[in-house]
């Protein structure tokens, strides 16, 4: 994965006009989400004639999350934060030791979290037919959990597992967790402290800087001055029973410290979190279905993501590429949304793009609503536009 794109966001493209208000931005996707394939889009025989949605981080700040560029996230309020690249973490043991350490304080948090009303209003959409595939930039695994039924690509992996980096292996990250605990007692009875007195309740940066903590995304929790160096994780255990053979063709050894931890005497057995890092190429495989999920809808709807990891921004592009309407919900600025939008005719009332700056879990369950009601209208109404409807 890129570098993500760092620069000034541009302020928000408020399409169509009234999209300025909640009530408006509702009215604007339910045009959007009913609205018939836009007959500008590029004939495909493959094409479902449903949205595929990719989402961002801020479609999982409701579940209490951190987020990185909202106005609590950490690019916002952390200007020097620097997250690990995966170079640095697959050749660097001290490395690791530091990652591993604030993902052992920052799991419990991450794992308690759950879906909020966004994740929920999306599996409604997809039981109502309107949207047919999700692609999630999140790695907390909320959408599978929430919509099992409905197809979800993890663009960046996920957090609920790891791969040895060496011959592929997956470990449950529960157990990981677990091996963490047992290497590490001292720093076990710090994360019990902490989780007794509340430290961990609230991943807001503010919050977590007031108990003397720095909080980021993906569970990562930074205390200063901890002694990170002190940190111990395990090995593979298949690495460590059957040891692989290495590229050039040797054969790898994979040893333990005298408490069971992995020794940076060994040349195999490195486990990773199940995650595209920054710097680390996302798998072929992937790349191709999130371009055909792409190529297969009718629309897409941006959701909860300023589109600053090229992964993403250029999945729009490619949409925009083949003429499809693009509908965004997001909190303030997002990547090259002002070319999105160049040619969206100035009448449009939403079926042909929307671009609303207003909270996710507060839209999507009303836009559901509105769906359901003129699903359920004998005949073709206006679609209601006062907040009142939505109370």
């Amino acid at each position: 994965m890129r570098i993500p794109y760092t620069g000034p966001l541009p302020p928000p493209i408020i399409l169509p006009r009234n999209a300025n208000t909640a009530s408006g931005a509702i009215s604007a996707l339910t045009r959007f989400l009913s609205a018939p394939p836009s007959p500008r889009l590029q004939a495909s025989s493959s094409s479902n004639g449903r949205t595929v949605l990719l989402t961002g981080a801020g479609i999982s700040v409701a579940s209490g999350l951190a987020d990185y560029r909202g106005t609590a996230g950490t690019y916002t309020l952390n200007k020097t934060y620097r997250p690990i690249y995966y170079n640095e973490f697959v050749s660097n043991h001290e490395a690791r030791k530091r990652y591993w350490a604030r993902s052992f304080l920052g799991w419990t948090g991450l794992h308690k979290a759950r879906p909020n009303a966004a994740h929920r209003a999306v599996r409604k959409l997809g039981e109502q037919g309107f949207i047919g595939e999700v692609i999630t930039q999140n790695v907390d695994s909320f959408h599978p959990l929430a919509h099992p039924e409905l197809p979800t690509l993890e663009l960046h992996g996920y957090l609920r597992s790891l791969a040895c980096i060496h011959c592929g292996n997956h470990l449950p990250r529960k157990e990981f967790q677990q091996s963490l605990s047992r290497l590490n007692p001292t720093w076990a009875a710090f994360l019990a402290d902490m989780l007794e007195t509340g430290a961990l309740d609230s991943e807001h940066p503010d919050e977590r800087r007031a108990k003397g903590l720095k909080s980021n995304p993906d569970g990562d929790v930074d205390v200063p001055d901890a002694p990170y160096t002190t940190f111990r994780y395990p090995a593979c255990p298949v690495c460590l029973a059957n040891p692989p053979i290495l590229a050039d063709g040797s054969q790898s050894s994979v040893r333990l410290d005298a408490d069971g931890a992995w020794s940076p005497q060994s040349t195999a057995g490195v486990l990773k979190p199940a995650v595209v890092m920054f710097g680390e190429s996302i798998a072929t495989n992937v790349k191709l279905a999130a371009e055909r999920a792409i190529d297969q809808a009718s629309s897409i709807l941006v959701v909860g993501s300023s589109l600053a990891t090229y992964s993403a921004w250029r999945l729009v592009k490619r949409a925009k590429e083949r003429n499809m309407p693009i509908g965004i919900l997001n909190l303030g600025g997002v990547r090259g949304e002002e070319s999105f939008y160049a040619e969206t005719p100035a009448d449009n009332d939403g079926s042909l793009g929307v671009r609303c700056s207003q909270s996710v879990d507060k839209i999507l369950p009303s836009v559901v609503q509105n769906l359901e009601t003129l699903a359920a209208a004998p005949a073709k109404v206006d679609i209601p536009a006062t907040q009142e409807n939505y109370a």
